[in-house]
């Protein structure tokens, strides 16, 4: 299946906690159907000192989401779109797309 959400995508929460929360994706997990996306669904780790000197506490830091819970931000209006697939050129130039459904426009990543 061909990936909606790639890394480096802008993307919105459309449910949940984190609802209407914008970040950048800094990994996706397709087998697991998840992605970690900067700045959403922070989470609290209690964080033990493992070197001499090292400090321990709680750390802050992003979890992973599931891709239905996203949507990705169109780079022409700014606004949440669908993702739809489109083949461009012809003969060895023939490549799949993606494109955003609300513009048309093709989503470069």
């Amino acid at each position: 299946m061909a990936a909606r959400i790639r890394k480096g995508d802008t993307v919105v929460v459309i449910t949940g906690a984190n609802k209407g929360a914008r970040g950048e994706v800094l990994r996706v997990f397709p087998t697991a159907d998840r992605a970690l996306v900067q700045g959403v669904n922070m989470v609290t780790r209690h964080v033990k000192a493992t070197r001499m000197g090292e400090q321990s506490g709680r750390v802050s830091q992003e979890a992973l989401i599931h891709l239905s819970n996203l949507m990705l931000v169109d780079p022409k209006s700014e606004k949440p779109t669908k993702v739809g697939f489109r083949f461009v050129g012809d003969g060895e130039q023939r490549r799949k797309v993606r494109v955003a459904k609300a513009t048309g426009e093709v989503i470069e990543a």
